[in-house]
């Protein structure tokens, strides 16, 4: 198992309820694919460094989850069709 940290920038314009189910899709898909989150960090309301499709501001999300090598590449693969995820990114917290 390896960790991993998976952050999540969501659109601005999502009510409250669609930021919760959202972010719970993200976490059951870790959990699915044999994934143990460890720490989910909400940084809330930020701006963002450029405009990303006409978003200015976006929700973050900070998920640190240990899972095998090959987790991080199925969760890429769903949460790129999510509509309601303006940009994700998986990065390794493991020292090499």
């Amino acid at each position: 198992m390896r960790n991993y940290e998976l952050s999540v920038v969501l659109f601005s314009t999502l009510s409250e309820e669609e930021k919760v189910a959202t972010l719970e899709k993200v976490k059951d898909l870790i959990v699915r694919f044999g994934g143990e989150i460890t720490n989910v960090d909400d940084w809330g309301k930020r701006k963002l460094a450029y405009e990303i499709n006409k978003q200015k501001e976006g929700f973050y999300y900070f998920i640190q989850f240990q899972a095998e090598t090959s987790v991080p590449a199925e969760i890429e693969s769903r949460v790129r069709i999510m509509e309601t995820v303006l940009r994700y990114l998986i990065v390794s917290l493991d020292e090499k």
